[in-house]
């Protein structure tokens, strides 16, 4: 009996399962059927999203390739004035325990779930949340899967 795997979208946050995790035959990697997104985070076991979470997808270097579902709501920046920046920057990302979970999860290669975190929201106010972070799990391209779950509207 092949084993499902669970896939995350970073657009959307449209959560599938499947048997293969590439697209078909081909070596490409597995898109949302929803959005069209070209590709999927795989998470080792399921995962269940705020329906309010904020998503970020990240290139190996921790450079926003995009900001899916939930991304505005929470930060109030555009796609556009965040693609290309390190995460970091754009967002003012804080950890409360100073700690740098995006470099860690990069790096190593693991989950990082469940951390508290402050960002720049709209103007010049602060946001709480709980981040989870999820590395990649392919060879060539890296990259992390960033969700930020507002824990209240403004700090």
């Amino acid at each position: 009996m092949a084993h499902e795997h669970y896939f995350i979208c970073p657009h959307c946050g449209n959560r599938s399962m499947g048997t293969d995790r590439n697209a078909g035959f081909r070596r490409e990697a597995r898109g949302c059927e929803r959005c069209g997104f070209a590709y999927l985070f795989e998470l080792l076991e399921d995962y269940y999203p705020a329906p309010n979470a904020a998503f970020f997808a990240l290139d190996r270097d921790g450079r926003i390739v995009d900001c899916g579902k939930g991304s505005f709501e929470l930060t109030g920046m555009r796609s556009e004035q965040a693609i290309g920046q390190p995460l970091r920057e754009a967002l003012g990302l804080q950890f409360d325990d100073g700690s740098d979970h995006v470099g860690t999860a990069l790096e190593w290669e693991v989950r990082v779930q469940g951390k508290a975190a402050r960002v720049h929201a709209h103007g010049d106010q602060t946001a709480t949340a709980v981040a989870d972070l999820f590395p990649a799990y392919d060879d060539e391209e890296g990259g992390l899967l960033v969700v930020l779950t507002p824990t209240n509207n403004h700090g």
